[in-house]
């Protein structure tokens, strides 16, 4: 077979490959990276023989190195300078002390366990202190916990590969070279990263200032430009000092990102799909470039130094470097157990493997299989339990507390001042400047600017906060509003007021909006009898020994309108009511009753109260027994 077809056709079968095994990850509600890791190995030369990436001869280097400097920009660019800020201590430790750390802890294993001698243990140890965006971000897409540990983790993966990268380059020169000058060794490292980081922050500016002045470029034309100035930024980084370029697309996508260049939605998707891409090909070539035979040799030494590296030197490594953090045990316990190895280290050491076995230097073969298992099995064991880790520990997204709502209203105020008299966060977002002075009188957050804007979602605090709910006058406009916080932020619990049938909205299938209060609840009508004052705030648990009869004269009070449930207390968690809620023994409902008793009667009979409370309503909680007819129940709810 020709070169050029042959070459061709290895590259198709990549392709096929890596999206098959991320559709059929999707399909099995498996992580994508395990089915690469398996799809890759399987095409192998140790296996099938199908895939051999050595026939890609030097251009093999060329995909890694390009496809790598795409996901290191996307990594960047979706890391934001507000969260980082909360976590900052934490992951400056991480990405220094912590690299120290595991540098000479991943050594000691492998000096020990796998009889390395020190200087290719040192290398081994320099290749595996990265974590990387290949593999942390796919997980956590996958894995939703709370935004403080998907933070650390995120930025620990983007900043700490362009490190580990350059720390790797700098202990194969010691090892070739001989030149163990501790002075010149930190000398190079920080030489790489400080040119790499310039020309990233100046190439990330240019294209901010590009993006925001040419409006006569398209959409489509923006995110090719990006594209071109990434790549354009890694090679002028390359050729004035090896392995800085890393750092500048790294930088480039974090001064972009900053800066709020127009048209940022369309240009987070695109590099998010280009990245999807990327890692697909990356993770098969690289798998498929395996020799299991060389990890068989390893024996047991080698799979003991990985498992010190995960099960030692990992959890000393976060203790050490979240010390005076205000993360808490069970989120510094999970940040222990995440630390999957990608394509960074994978990539580095088949580099390194050719440049020892030039050199005459034995062990690169040794090095490359023993990084390779590191991957392949903290990959594997990571990422088919981060879900269930999470949840054992509660740090998953679902335990969030908070909620954004849409709507600034009588009603929606009720609504935020209950969550904020739990200790949550609450913010509003509104388009009339006037409601500003109410929603501050209740010491609530008020974001006077369209909730259609990502960047105001974002300001609220959408992406860290266990509930979002829209309920506006409008209930068609809720459900649009309702479905752009779902697809870009997917909070737990999204929910908005909206009629039973929308006339003029077309509802995503895959996005779970679920309908807040009752089926056809009224803002306007809720708000109304809120400002009249004819409304009481009511709290309820339904019992045990009554439970049906209790649920079925509640609904029939709910279905005659007279009454609309807001939040209910499960498990000790507030969360909003869905309209098709299945309530269970034990809940605690907090409802608003419509009490039409004539203002001048409450106002003599001292009942008027200027901040509604929830209290115990007789007439509700009195159920009434089965032998009342449920017509004359609901006309004393009603006159009561």
């Amino acid at each position: 077979m020709e070169a050029p077809l042959d070459i061709t056709l290895q590259m198709i079968l990549t392709v096929v490959a890596g999206i098959g095994a991320q559709v059929l990850a999707e399909f099995l509600k498996l992580p994508g990276i395990v089915l690469l890791l398996l799809f890759g190995v399987l095409l192998g030369p140790s296996v099938s023989g199908l895939l051999n990436p050595d026939r890609l001869g030097v251009g093999l280097e060329v995909i890694v190195s390009l496809l790598v400097a795409v996901i290191l920009f996307e990594g960047g660019f979706n890391l934001q300078l507000r969260d980082l800020g909360r976590v900052s201590g934490s992951l400056r430790n991480l990405v220094t002390v912590g690299t120290l750390i595991t540098l000479l802890g991943g050594g000691m294993a492998a000096h020990w366990l796998s009889e390395f001698p020190w200087a290719i243990a040192f290398l081994y140890a320099s290749l595996v202190v990265v974590t990387g965006p290949t593999v942390i971000n796919p997980l956590l897409r996958q894995v939703k916990v709370d935004r403080e540990v998907a933070t650390l983790l995120e930025g620990e993966g983007v900043l700490i590969d362009p490190v580990g990268a350059i720390l790797a380059v700098v202990v194969l020169n010691v090892l070739l070279n001989g030149d163990a000058d501790p002075l010149n060794v930190t000398s190079g490292l920080i030489l790489r990263l400080g040119i790499g980081g310039g020309i990233g922050v100046a190439g990330g500016w240019m294209m901010g200032f590009i993006l925001k002045r040419a409006a006569f470029l398209s959409d489509d034309l923006k995110t090719l430009v990006v594209l071109a100035g990434l790549w354009g930024f890694y090679g002028l980084a390359q050729i004035i000092r090896s392995e800085s370029g890393l750092m500048a697309v790294v930088a480039a996508g974090i001064v972009l990102r900053a800066l709020a260049v127009p048209g940022e939605r369309l240009l987070r998707r695109f590099k998010g799909q280009l990245t999807i891409l990327a890692v697909s090909v990356l993770f098969i070539l690289l798998a498929a470039d395996l020799s299991i035979p060389g990890v068989i040799a390893l024996g047991w030494g080698g799979l003991f130094t990985v498992l010190a590296l995960m099960f030692v030197v990992r959890p000393i490594n976060v203790w050490v470097c979240t010390w005076n953090s205000n993360l808490n045990w069970r989120q510094k316990l999970f940040l222990c157990w995440i630390s999957p190895r990608g394509i960074v280290s994978a990539s580095v050491a088949s580099l390194f493997a050719i440049l020892l076995t030039q050199r005459g230097i034995s062990g690169g073969e040794s090095i490359k299989a023993l990084v390779f298992l590191t991957i392949i099995t903290t990959v594997v064991s990571q990422a088919l339990t981060a879900q269930s880790i999470a949840n054992l520990l509660q740090v998953n997204l679902k335990s969030a507390t908070g909620a954004v709502i849409v709507g600034c209203n009588p009603l929606s105020l009720v609504v935020a001042r209950l969550f904020a008299e739990r200790g949550e966060p609450v913010a509003l977002i509104d388009t009339d400047p006037e409601v500003l002075q109410q929603a501050e009188q209740e010491n609530i957050r008020v974001f006077i600017n369209s909730a259609l804007d990502v960047e105001v979602l974002e300001e609220a605090g959408v992406a860290t906060m266990g509930t979002f709910l829209s309920m506006t006058n409008n209930g068609e406009v809720n459900l649009v509003i309702a479905q752009q916080a779902a697809e870009e932020f997917r909070p737990p619990h999204v929910l908005a007021v909206f009629p039973g049938d929308p006339q003029n909205v077309t509802v995503n299938p895959k996005l779970t909006i679920g309908r807040a209060f009752a089926p056809q609840v009224s803002v306007k009508t809720w708000s109304q009898y809120i400002s009249n004052g004819s409304v009481k705030l009511g709290e309820t648990v339904l019992r045990e020994e009554d439970f049906a009869q209790q649920q079925a004269y509640l609904q029939k009070l709910i279905a005659e309108g007279v009454m609309v449930p807001l939040l209910m207390e499960r498990n000790g968690c507030l969360q909003v009511v869905l309209a098709d809620e299945v309530w269970q023994e034990g809940d605690r409902l907090i409802y608003l009753k419509h009490d039409s008793k004539p203002k001048l009667l409450k106002l003599l009979s001292g009942s008027s109260q200027t901040e509604l409370k929830p209290e115990k309503i007789p007439e509700v909680e009195n159920v009434l027994p089965p032998q009342v007819s449920s017509e004359t129940a609901l006309e004393e709810a009603r006159t009561d």
